[in-house]
């Protein structure tokens, strides 16, 4: 006689993907968007450069940035509000979107506070470059993730790495880079990886055939990293520009810069 207690069970009558039919779909999310403080129907905003900055030095660098104007916000649906400030401040999570006169050229900048879901990367990359937003050249500012670099990442090491559209370096070849030269800054590293909304937001420039750059930066945060990216800025991107450093926004920044990786998305191999 069989012992029903002990003995193995029979197997399921369904597969795995037929129990999954009996589970109603998760609901679409809703679509991201842009919010203008002064909205123009019909008409994008075009700007010379425009500049998304993800990591936490680029992040300190135009948030102590006082000549900036406020125009806009990103809003992603599933990001909420509550603990956010009436003023902008870092440590938000918010998405807010400046305006920046320099040498008479209109400058978008793009402050990206929060965590962007990897089935999330490319709608917010479509969404802010060819839609509302059509830019002559854009710059993404991101830091080097340790997972997908190939080679050991000292914590006592800094440097940024770059990479770029097909477009921005025929512009260089040309002896036409403008402002997105970053001279001096090596090449990304073949066979590392940029993934997630940087990857999509490089090649949303690469598909739209805009002239585009990713600069990446190492460590996330630290005095050391702030001071590199400062630099490489105001050199080789906004020259001329008048910037006021504040050493306890730096420290602030150390505190509420981005901590996590980003979710593995699209992959980008050089």
């Amino acid at each position: 006689m069989e012992d029903v207690i002990t003995d193995i069970p029979p197997p399921s009558r369904f597969f795995l993907e037929d129990l999954n039919s009996f589970t109603p779909p998760s609901p679409p999310l809703p679509r991201p968007f842009l919010l203008f403080s002064t909205p123009s129907p019909n008409q994008p905003v075009c700007p010379s450069l425009l500049i998304i900055a993800m990591s936490s030095p680029s992040l300190h660098f135009f948030h102590n940035l006082p000549s900036k104007t406020l125009i806009g916000t990103l809003i992603l649906p599933e990001i909420p509000f509550s603990g956010n400030t009436i003023e902008p401040s870092l440590g938000d999570k918010s998405c807010n979107i400046y305006a920046l006169n320099n040498n008479d050229h209109l400058i978008i900048i793009v402050a990206i506070q929060y965590q962007v879901a990897a089935e999330r990367s490319h709608a917010v990359a479509k969404l802010l470059i060819g839609e509302e937003i059509v830019p002559e050249k854009v710059l993404i500012l991101d830091s080097v993730q340790s997972r997908n670099f190939r080679g050991r990442l000292s914590p006592d090491e800094t440097f940024a790495f770059k990479l770029e559209t097909s477009q921005q370096r025929k512009g260089l070849a040309d002896g036409d880079g403008g402002s997105l030269m970053l001279e001096g800054v090596d090449y990304f590293p073949s066979g590392s990886v940029i993934d997630g909304l940087s990857a999509a937001l490089l090649g949303r420039c690469q598909m739209k055939k805009i002239r585009g750059a990713l600069c990446v930066s190492w460590p996330q945060h630290g005095r050391s990293v702030a001071s590199l990216m400062k630099s490489l800025l105001l050199k080789d991107v906004l020259p001329g520009l008048e910037y006021k450093f504040d050493g306890e926004g730096e420290d602030m920044h150390s505190r509420f810069g981005q901590t996590e990786d980003h979710p593995l998305d699209s992959e980008l191999y050089t």
